[in-house]
């Protein structure tokens, strides 16, 4: 099988609405699949496996485009041509942002809706999901869900008062599925609230310094730190599932890679992506190694052509 090694373009960029491209990124080659990702290693990671994948089943060269600030940087790179594939999109972020549409809470609609709105608004295919969500998540040590009892959001309203409650920054004022919406939904607030950046909060329950904190459900310093996630019985916050996103540009010149890019739906759960992101993160591995041994592990490169 053909490995053609290529070199990737790291970019750290913020890419302005009035229409800026990507330095350095023009109109794809024919022989060529350009991926884009988030900054994030849980959206290397994944940007890493079909990188592989396509230079395992096929001879097109692949570019990596990482560091993409903002799942509207991501947007506006495949709706200018310069990226043809990105990793990692949420059902709920790119509901409220890239289709303006209010949050719908049924996983299964979200996908449809996404699905549907991108192939008739911008010719895209929303694949079906990896089989992970990256949703927030109300969570606490294993030792103070089981002093106070806790098993669902609801069960925190009974010791509101008294808990420090870590928050990412954005959230307080975040529309929709922000601090605001859920004292309308849940009815209870918490008095004791420290904004802090998301990447702190899992050391910051860890050390006993905070109660509670939000935080994302595929980190993986959850299941590190031996956290718990508590479960949002209203169901407050709508579905994150992660999927990657093609221009059908691209999958009509190469129909071959519609088969490759389906190989990983559902194949990754969100126990297991907080597993991937804690080897990169907690354990320094590089995305591509954390990727490969994944699809080793797995038999990918095994499979017949």
């Amino acid at each position: 099988m053909p490995k053609r090694i290529i070199g990737t373009i790291m970019l750290t960029m913020t890419l302005m609405l009035g229409g800026c491209s990507l330095p350095g990124l023009g109109g794809a080659s024919g022989d060529s699949v350009r991926i884009g990702t988030l900054g994030t290693s849980e959206s290397q990671i994944m940007g890493q496996m079909i990188r592989q994948l396509i230079e395992h089943y096929t001879e097109l060269e692949v570019v990596m485009v990482n560091n993409l600030g903002s799942s509207v940087v991501q947007h506006q790179a495949m709706t200018e041509d310069q990226v043809d594939i990105t990793a990692t999109r949420y059902t709920g972020t790119d509901l409220a942002g890239a289709l303006g549409m209010e949050p719908v809470k049924d996983p299964d609609e979200a996908m449809k809706i996404v699905q549907r709105e991108f192939a008739k608004r911008w010719d895209q295919k929303w694949f079906d999901s990896y089989g992970f969500d990256n949703s927030y998540a109300f969570t606490v040590s294993k030792e103070f869900a089981e002093e106070y009892q806790l098993e669902t959001v609801s069960d925190l309203e009974a010791i509101a008062a008294d808990v420090r409650f870590g928050v990412d920054n954005s959230w307080i004022q975040r529309a929709g599925d922000g601090y605001p919406g859920f004292i309308e939904e849940y009815e209870f607030e918490f008095p004791n609230i420290f904004p802090m950046q998301i990447g702190l909060v899992y050391q910051a329950l860890a050390n006993d310094e905070m109660d509670v904190v939000l935080a994302y459900t595929s980190d993986g310093r959850i299941a590190a730190f031996d956290l718990q996630i508590l479960e949002d019985d209203k169901q407050f916050f709508p579905p994150y599932d992660t999927s990657l996103v093609a221009n059908n540009a691209i999958l009509e010149e190469h129909p071959e890679l519609e088969g490759i890019l389906q190989k990983l739906s559902g194949k990754i759960d969100t126990e297991k992506m907080q597993q991937l992101n804690y080897e990169a993160d907690g354990n320094l591995q590089e995305p591509a190694v954390v990727a490969r041994n994944f699809l080793e592990e797995h038999h990918y490169f095994e499979e017949a052509e």
